[in-house]
């Protein structure tokens, strides 16, 4: 019974699977499954062809072989071709860690012997020599640092005025090239010298400007000259010359701009008053980096407003009752505030001002006019002039900075073109005349293009509306979005905060001085007080020059800092790169009546009041 009740149970389940069978859906899923077989089997013979070719010496590609390094090797590569491939790629990639790591040391290696040149003690840098048994020949010139000795020996033949002559030998070629036809006197004939050299010195222009009159400032190069002229007369003894004797503001609280500002009112004065700018006890120089007759001088940091003669001249008549009397000599306390901090623009080069090119953005737009455009035009002109050639110290300063920020790199980019075998193996080749004479001239590498940005908070929000960092950040994407290959910044900024948010920027590089920076909201005046008199001047300086030679711009027209800066920026050939502030310019100046009198409110980079005489 149980037999013949299973047969039918068998005969029923054959029918019914023969029923599914011959149904279409059935017939579909049969014929893809044999399908996926034959696609299987296709598949797996183009692979072993495949291993096949690579063994015959086609290379796999870069994701093959990340393949390969992921798989195991009990199936693949049994003929130990694949497996032979990801070894020769482990070694390769192992050399490569390897000869990485051998540059970064040479790099360290180079880095460490500029540090030495670079320092000024003898001893040490011959120490330095000694443990790593380099010589000075082996090591190669540092494209990001000057050659502080040579090029104040030129600025100085450039800044004095020859003999029988009005101005000094200033030619159309700059640096060493000029100097070097000028001395060719054994290799050119004398008669064609003479008219060559007389032809230049009729277009000559001052050698501290770069760009033509396109490129800064309207009549920089003609007012920069016509500056310097006056300031050198040809015979400071002259009856007829007169002086303006001026000690820097040294008030407690005055910033380096505030300063800055301040002397270029005073040399407004003495343009108007046909007299000799002569400027005195300089504060900030006061220390012990500004050694001998620079101490407590200006010229430690730049070349002196006027000649060593006019200065012995001026204040020789200082001490004489009848100088007085005549009014051959003035000093700043004969002048009020008004017109020390707002007076009368030089008109001798009529009003150049009027037409500035609108190249200045806030808010998205462009800055075309406001009602202290002379006042712009003049205080970019005088810092101009009176920052026109840095002294040795100065370009010290400068090459320390730059080799702590930029010297590792530069030694990376300097040993490519070395020998494999530096140091152990050097090319001794002589230097060419172009190399000597015309890339002289060249100015110390940076990487570029470079953003300048100075980030002003703390206790000037006293002052001016203190904008985040974040604002400063959104206008340098602008910029990089039209100038894609921008990456660098240069930072300047007093606050520890604003360096701290840096680092949230990855696909930025920062570079910025290494100097102690506050914490909180303090007032400048302390915080100055904190890192000593020569820190606190030295590094707004080098801060300064950086913003100055940078490609482009970032601050806040607030700041008379940044006002200056762009000052500098615009007689120094970058009027078309632009100046982007986050802030508007607050005009510079206000006047308050308080206790039944007019008072003057200076805004600086600090806050001062000053009263009307």
């Amino acid at each position: 019974m149980e037999q013949t009740s299973q047969k039918s149970l068998e005969r029923i389940v054959s029918q019914r699977a023969l029923q599914m069978g011959s149904s279409f859906s059935c017939q579909i899923c049969v014929v893809g499954f044999f399908c996926g077989v034959c696609i299987t089997y296709f598949l797996l013979a183009a692979l072993i062809s495949f291993g096949a070719m690579e063994s015959k010496g086609v290379a796999f590609s870069t994701l093959s072989m990340g393949i390969l390094s992921q798989n195991s090797t009990s199936d693949i590569g049994k003929d130990g071709n694949p497996i032979l491939l990801v070894r020769e790629t482990a070694t390769r990639m192992s050399s490569r860690r390897v000869n990485e790591q051998q540059d970064d040391e040479r790099a360290s290696l180079l880095y460490s012997a500029w540090t030495a040149v670079l320092n000024k003690s003898i001893d040490k840098e011959g120490k330095f020599l000694s443990i790593t048994h380099l010589s000075r020949s082996s090591i190669p010139e540092a494209p990001h640092l000057e050659n502080c000795e040579l090029n104040t020996q030129i600025n100085k033949f450039l800044d004095n005025p020859q003999e029988n002559k009005t101005f000094p030998s200033w030619t159309r070629w700059k640096g060493s090239l000029g100097l070097e036809l000028l001395n060719q006197k054994s290799t050119l004939d004398k008669e064609v010298q003479g008219v060559q050299l007389k032809a230049n010195l009729k277009v000559a222009y001052p050698p501290w400007i770069e760009g033509s009159d396109e490129d800064n400032f309207p009549l920089t190069r003609k007012v920069q000259q016509d500056l310097w002229v006056h300031q050198h007369p040809t015979n400071c003894s002259d009856p007829q010359v007169r002086f303006l004797v001026a000690d820097w503001e040294k008030l407690p609280g005055f910033g380096i701009g505030a300063q800055l500002a301040g002397m270029c009112g005073l040399l407004a004065i003495a343009i108007n008053e046909q007299r000799v700018l002569v400027t005195n006890y300089f504060n900030r120089a006061d220390h012990d980096g500004c050694e001998g007759a620079q101490r407590s001088r200006w010229s430690c940091y730049f070349f002196p407003e006027t000649s060593i003669e006019c200065q012995d001249r001026a204040f020789k008549l200082m001490k004489r009752r009848e100088a007085w009397e005549r009014g051959t000599v003035t000093v700043k306390d004969n002048y009020t505030s008004k017109e020390i901090w707002t007076g009368r623009i030089p008109r001798v080069w009529g009003e150049p001002w009027s037409y500035l090119q609108p190249t200045t953005e806030i808010n998205g737009s462009l800055l075309k006019i406001h009602r202290k455009m002379d006042r712009r035009w003049w205080r970019a002109q005088a810092v101009r002039y009176l920052m026109r050639f840095q002294s040795k110290y100065t370009c010290d300063l400068m090459n320390t900075a730059r080799h702590s920020a930029f010297g590792l790199q530069a030694a990376k980019m300097v040993l490519q073109s070395l020998p494999p075998e530096w140091p152990k193996v050097i090319e001794d080749k002589p230097q060419s005349d172009i190399e000597r004479v015309v890339w002289s001239n060249h100015k110390p590498w940076i990487p570029r293009p470079i953003l300048s940005m100075h980030v002003r908070m703390g206790d000037k929000a006293c002052e001016m509306k203190v904008i985040k960092f974040e604002e400063y950040m959104h206008l340098a994407d602008r910029i990089r979005k039209r100038f894609p290959n921008l990456n660098s910044i240069w930072l300047s900024t007093e606050m520890q905060e604003v360096i701290d948010k840096s680092r949230s920027y990855p696909n930025w590089k920062f570079y910025y001085t290494n100097v102690t920076r506050q914490v909180g909201n303090i007032t400048m005046a302390t915080y100055e007080a904190s890192l000593g008199r020569e820190i606190s001047t030295n590094y707004p300086l080098v801060n300064f020059l950086m913003a100055s030679e940078a490609d482009y711009f970032i601050g806040a027209l607030g700041s008379t800092w940044c006002f200056l800066i762009d000052g500098m920026r615009n007689t120094g050939g970058k009027v078309m790169a632009g100046y982007l502030s986050v802030n508007k310019d607050r005009f510079w100046w206000r006047l308050r009546w308080i206790n039944k009198r007019w008072q003057v409110f200076i805004e600086c980079d600090v806050e001062a009041v000053w009263v009307f005489k």
